[in-house]
C-alpha cells in the first residue's frame, strides 16, 4: 500500500489530519479505486455523496466527486449530513456512499466512511484495503475527463420521517436538552425532534468545525458538564448528546447524571423483543452483562459481538438480529438497514419515557444493574506480554478470547483490549457492587502499569 495511504486507511474508515494527511489529491485518488470498487465506473451506476461541517469537507467532497466521475460514474449530492442520513439514504435508494466526517476527532482531522448500496459496510478486510492499494497506485496521475453526472437531493425531510415512522414518540410532553456539540446533529436534531410535541432546549446548534465550545466526542465525560448543567438548571426530563457526525448519542437522566449505553441496549433491545419475541439481540464483548441477562429474560436470544461497527454489521445480517448496541454509543438496526443511528436511539428512549409518569433515573433503574469502571487507558511497551501476564494471573478463571482478553468470575468480570493504533491497552471491569469493582479494577491496573 502506498504510505500516504497506509498511513490514514484504519480497520473501518479512511482518516487523518486533513489538508496534511489528506487531502484532494488523496481523495480524488480514493473516489476512482471506490468507483471501480462498488462497480459503479463506466456507466454502471451511481453513488451518494454527504460531508460534514468541517472546513475541509466541502474541498474533499468535490475531490471524491471529481474522482467518481472521472471514472465514469455518477455522484448524487445530499450535502451536510449526519452518518445515519448518509446510511438512510443508501439504504432508500440502494446506492453506494461516502460520508466525508471524522467524528468525534478535533478540528484538524477529517475522513471517510465509505458502505455499499443498502448501507452494507466496508471495512478494511471488505473492500477498503482494495480500495486503498488500487488508489495508491493513481497517486501522481493526471486526473482523467469528468464523464459522469452530478445531481443534488434534498434528503434531511426524509431521512426525520423515516426515523419517526421507524420509534414514534407519544405521550406525555417531554422538554429535551440537545447538545450538538457544533457538529452535525445542529443540522438534523432540529429536522428530527420539531416534529414532535416537545419543548426542545438547544445548545451548540451551530455548525462550526472548530468545535469552539468543546469537542464533539460525549466518551469524553468533560465534554458533557455544559449540558448536565443545562438540564438540572432547566428541569428538564432528559438531556442529548451527539457526537461530531451525529451517529452516536448519549443520554443525561433529570440529575444531570450520564446514562450507560448498556442499560439504554437493554431498554431498546426489551421495547423490540415486546413487538418480536424471541428476536436475537447483539451485544459486544464491553456490555454490561445485565444486557443478556434482560435479553434473556425478555425472552430473547443475546449474542455477544466483537467491538467495531463492521463487525457487529455482518454479525447482524449472519444471526437476523433485530438491534445490537455497544458500550461507545453506537447502536444498531434491522429496521435502519442494520446501520447504527443515534438519533434513533433517542427517539427509542424518548418514546419509553413519554409513556411513563417517571422519570429517566426511575425507567432507567431496572436495566443498569451492575456498577463498572468505564473505559479505562494504560500507556504499555509491549500490550502482547502483559496480557499473557494476565491470562497466567487469572488462570483459574473462565477466560475468552472473542476480542482481547474477558476475564469471568461468578461477581465480576474485565476486559482488557489493545488499541488498533496506540501503544494502549484499554480495561473495562464490571462487578456486582462498588467494592467488588474497584478491587478488581485496582488489582488489574497494578498488573497492566507494573
Amino acid at each position: 500500500m502506498h504510505p500516504r495511504f497506509a498511513a490514514v486507511t484504519k480497520a473501518y474508515d479512511v482518516r487523518g489530519r486533513s489538508p496534511e494527511q489528506l487531502d484532494a489529491e488523496l481523495v480524488q485518488a480514493f473516489g476512482q479505486a471506490f468507483a471501480d470498487e462498488v462497480e459503479i465506473s463506466d456507466g454502471r451506476g451511481a453513488a451518494i455523496i454527504g460531508h460534514d461541517m468541517r472546513e475541509t469537507s466541502p474541498e474533499l467532497a468535490r475531490a471524491l466527486s471529481d474522482g467518481i466521475r472521472a471514472r465514469g460514474g455518477d455522484v448524487v449530492l445530499i450535502g451536510l449530513a449526519s452518518t445515519d442520513m448518509l446510511y438512510a439514504a443508501s439504504g432508500r435508494l440502494d446506492l453506494p456512499g461516502v460520508m466525508i466526517t471524522a467524528s468525534h476527532n478535533p478540528a484538524g482531522y477529517n475522513g471517510l466512511k465509505v458502505c455499499r448500496a443498502g448501507a452494507r459496510p466496508i471495512g478494511l478486510d471488505t473492500g477498503l484495503k482494495t480500495i486503498a492499494e488500487a488508489a495508491g497506485e493513481l497517486l501522481g496521475q493526471d486526473l482523467p475527463e469528468l464523464r459522469g453526472t452530478v445531481t443534488e437531493r434534498e434528503f434531511v425531510a426524509e431521512y426525520a420521517q423515516h426515523l419517526l415512522d421507524l420509534a414514534p414518540v407519544e405521550g406525555r410532553r417531554l422538554t429535551v436538552v440537545v447538545d450538538a456539540g457544533n457538529g452535525m446533529a445542529g443540522h438534523t436534531a432540529d429536522a428530527v425532534l420539531s416534529r414532535l410535541d416537545l419543548e426542545v432546549v438547544p445548545m451548540y446548534f451551530e455548525l462550526d468545525g472548530t468545535f469552539p465550545n468543546h469537542e464533539a466526542n460525549p466518551l469524553d465525560s468533560s465534554t458533557l458538564v455544559d449540558l448536565q448543567a443545562e438540564v438540572r438548571s432547566r428541569g428538564a426530563d432528559l438531556g442529548l448528546a451527539f457526537d461530531g457526525d451525529a451517529d452516536r448519542c448519549f443520554v443525561i437522566d433529570e440529575t444531570g447524571e450520564p446514562v450507560a449505553p448498556s442499560a439504554i441496549t437493554a431498554l431498546i433491545a426489551s421495547r423490540y423483543l415486546a413487538e418480536q419475541p424471541g428476536a436475537t439481540i447483539l451485544h459486544n464483548v464491553i456490555c454490561s452483562k445485565s444486557v443478556p441477562e434482560i435479553v434473556t429474560e425478555n425472552g430473547g436470544t443475546p449474542v455477544r459481538t466483537p467491538v467495531g461497527h463492521s463487525l457487529i454489521k455482518a454479525e447482524m445480517a449472519r444471526t437476523d438480529a433485530v438491534f445490537g448496541g455497544e458500550h461507545s454509543g453506537h447502536f444498531y438496526f434491522r429496521d435502519f438497514y442494520l446501520a447504527d443511528s443515534g438519533m434513533l436511539a433517542a427517539l427509542h428512549v424518548m418514546a419509553a419515557l413519554a409513556e411513563t409518569d417517571g422519570t429517566v433515573s426511575e425507567l432507567m433503574a431496572q436495566y443498569g444493574r451492575y456498577p463498572a469502571s468505564g473505559e479505562i487507558n494504560s500507556t504499555v511497551d509491549d500490550a502482547a506480554a502483559v496480557i499473557e501476564r494476565l491470562v497466567e494471573t487469572y488462570s483459574e478463571h473462565d477466560q475468552d478470547r472473542l476480542d482481547g482478553l474477558t476475564v469471568t468470575a461468578d461477581t465480576w468480570w474485565f476486559n482488557v483490549r489493545a488499541s488498533n493504533t496506540e501503544p494502549l491497552l484499554r480495561l473495562n471491569v464490571e462487578g456486582d457492587d462498588v467494592p467488588t469493582m474497584e478491587r478488581v479494577r485496582d488489582e488489574v491496573l497494578g498488573l497492566i502499569r507494573a
